[in-house]
């Protein structure tokens, strides 16, 4: 529909000679346009709510659509439980073992240090069989490695462990956090939402468009320009948009922010001088838009005042 408007525009201009530099004036038509923002999901699931309508006018933040987050949220509760368990983990390594505990283990290995010294006497009697000898030794060997390890404490590369299981887990309880948020969208700027793709109860994926919003707050409008005008407009040139709504005299204020490089509509024959001046280009205006009266689809006059001279 866009190209079929300024197609019709570039042939009117054409066909009908549109007030070019001479006076001082370039005057052309064309359409107002917004910026369509297509707002799509970061997570799959379950629509539970679209809390917008087509026409409906929104504020940046604003939430638009819920997902259903319950399996998130379980996942989330699962990696909070284990972050805490490994936090508790790296912070008891960095600070060692616990006095209390380091006593425990010294008074099981003594028992143990004890009961395998008579279990080697028994067995030199014969009075206890091999297999009560080693469950002795065996008992005493753990015991041993216990205490040693309690009283000497974690080495360097088992504490760097800890600490890499504690940010490990930190990451998934990030990583799901924020996949709890994106199951509610929100709008990324103020405009009016001009698609409702979804509705209550369907599915969506990952990168699905599920919504179109157009901002307002500043529009465009493409005009077209005949070649021999085309060196009379600037980037930054100030212009002046009306549209039929408004009274005599009113306007607003716009600039300049594209010029065409190539043409944009050509007739289908071009044999003469004067034939090949009708070659147009488009040229972007965009202007402030705070109480929306600019809005798209609307058709628009921008006049532009040449310098004098500038030809």
């Amino acid at each position: 529909m866009k190209t079929a408007l300024r197609a019709t525009a570039a042939i009117a201009l054409v066909l009908c000679s549109c007030n070019g530099g001479s006076n001082g004036r370039i005057e052309s038509s064309g359409t107002i346009e917004g910026t369509d923002v297509n707002i799509g999901v970061e997570v799959g699931g379950k629509v539970l709510a679209v809390r917008v309508d087509e026409g409906s006018r929104v504020a940046r933040g604003d939430t638009l659509l819920d997902v259903d987050d319950t399996e998130y949220q379980i996942q989330l509760r699962q990696a909070t439980a284990n972050l805490a368990s490994f936090e508790s983990a790296y912070r008891l390594a960095l600070e060692g073992s616990r006095s209390e505990d380091i006593l425990q283990a010294q008074a099981a290995y003594t028992t143990a240090e004890t009961d395998f010294a008579r279990m080697k006497a028994l067995l030199a009697e014969h009075s206890v069989t091999q297999k009560n000898y080693d469950d002795a030794y065996a008992r005493y060997v753990s015991a041993e490695q216990t205490y040693r390890k309690l009283k000497s404490g974690l080495r360097p590369e088992e504490i760097q462990g800890a600490r890499v299981r504690r940010d490990q887990a930190a990451a998934q309880a990030d990583l799901l956090k924020k996949r709890v948020r994106d199951c509610h969208v929100t709008a990324p700027s103020g405009g009016v939402i001009t698609l409702r793709g979804v509705e209550p109860g369907e599915l969506v994926t990952p990168g699905m468009t599920v919504l179109r919003l157009t901002q307002l707050d500043t529009v465009k409008l493409m005009i077209y320009v005949n070649e021999t005008d085309l060196a009379l407009v600037r980037l930054g040139q100030s212009a002046r948009i009306s549209i039929d709504a408004f009274a005599p005299g009113k306007y607003v204020e716009g600039t300049v922010t594209f010029i065409s490089p190539v043409a944009e509509f050509t007739p289908k024959n071009i044999q003469t001088k004067e034939e090949r001046t009708k070659l147009v280009f488009g040229v972007r205006i965009e202007a402030a838009n705070p109480d929306g009266m600019l809005k798209p689809g609307l058709p628009a006059d921008a006049v532009m005042t040449t310098a004098p001279g500038s030809r």
